[in-house]
């Protein structure tokens, strides 16, 4: 088992490991103490893997209720987050007591949204079951729904009291859905580590324990130097406000890590066409997205995605904070005004 220290507001750890799921009990008590849990989770998921993670609860003394709702971003709203919310009024949950988020990353946003605003704020622990969620949403603290105009609008910085990240859950997601983890993962070594992205060549799946606490680490510092995202954390954007709006044009048929590998080849490319970025580093990029079963391209216009993205949360009155590859290993920001935004998508497209 690997261990990593998030030294942000709330000092946690995230235990990274197989098998971690029949222990998360033994690991919740040491954490949080004795409490009322109400485990949050997906009808997928909780097939899966709730009667596990009860039966290990249960032998550390907790008796765990349950929330289950639909799986899929479509249930990423403001609708859920009243139902988990009156769910909990209803069962007497007090500011003492603790959520666990079982599931991916939209299981573990709204689970970490809700516990930021039921009663002003309660603990919670991330149990993320997606390679996604493992390497990028349970870590930092950044929670929240979608609204109609865009992802994520809506939602709190709250940091979990533990992460307990079972690698062997990984096994039984599809290939489809390893990938959009897999987009992430890249998304660090594009960012500023080049010999990390050299080490991805070898294989994701291959890897995934050493992969998955490597990303943590990077995802950790950056948190800790920039927990509320005002500078250096918003790196970790990088594909993300063109990959929302690829999103949202495609009526969330287009899933986040493939959007997000979308979003940076868009932005890469756009890159090498102003001058800044070495043109061989696009082809590495779109090389190493094709051979983890990640798309490279969309069909909408610059136009299309730059209107949706101007709505995106890093805008900041006129302008908006564009993430950019100077090379692999050197991604900076870039602030535009929202006025350029189409223009610099279109040199990507």
């Amino acid at each position: 088992m690997i261990k990593v220290t998030v030294n942000a507001s709330n000092k946690y750890d995230i235990l990274i490991g197989d098998g971690l799921l029949d222990r998360a009990g033994e690991f919740c008590r040491a954490a949080i103490g004795e409490c009322r849990v109400c485990v949050i989770t997906d009808d997928t998921v909780n097939e899966l893997y709730f009667d596990r993670l009860n039966e290990s609860l249960k032998k550390a003394g907790y008796s765990a209720l349950r929330f289950v709702f639909p799986h899929g971003e479509e249930s990423k709203n403001i609708g859920t987050i009243t139902e988990i919310l009156e769910f909990c009024a209803e069962n007497r949950l007090t500011r003492s007591d603790c959520l666990i988020a079982l599931g991916g990353g939209v299981v573990g946003d709204m689970t970490g949204f809700a516990a930021a605003i039921y009663l002003r704020g309660i603990r919670f622990v991330q149990i993320p079951t997606t390679v996604l969620a493992a390497v990028d949403s349970s870590v930092g603290g950044k929670t929240g729904v979608d609204l109609k105009a865009g992802k994520n609008l809506c939602g709190a910085f709250h940091q979990p009291c533990l992460v307990i990240c079972d690698c062997k859950t990984t096994d039984t997601l599809t290939k489809e859905i390893f990938a959009d983890g897999c987009a992430e993962i890249i998304k660090y070594g594009v960012i500023n580590d080049r010999p990390f992205f050299d080490f991805l060549k070898k294989g994701i799946r291959e890897n995934l324990e050493e992969i998955i606490a490597e990303c943590v680490r990077n995802k950790a510092r950056v948190v800790e130097d920039d927990e509320f995202d005002k500078g250096s954390r918003q790196l970790l954007n990088l594909g993300h406000t063109v990959g929302h709006a690829i999103e949202i044009c495609s009526g969330l048929e287009i899933s986040h890590g493939s959007a997000v590998a979308i979003g940076m080849v868009i932005v890469t490319r756009a890159a090498v066409n102003m001058g800044i970025c070495p043109e061989n580093d696009l082809y590495e990029v779109i090389d190493i997205l094709k051979a983890n079963g990640l798309p490279t391209s969309c069909e909408y216009s610059a136009r299309e995605l730059a209107a949706v993205a101007s709505t995106d949360k890093k805008r900041a009155g006129a302008s908006i904070s564009a993430v950019l590859p100077y090379g692999i290993g050197d991604s900076r920001l870039y602030k535009i005004s929202v006025s350029e935004l189409e223009a610099l998508i279109a040199k990507g497209l």
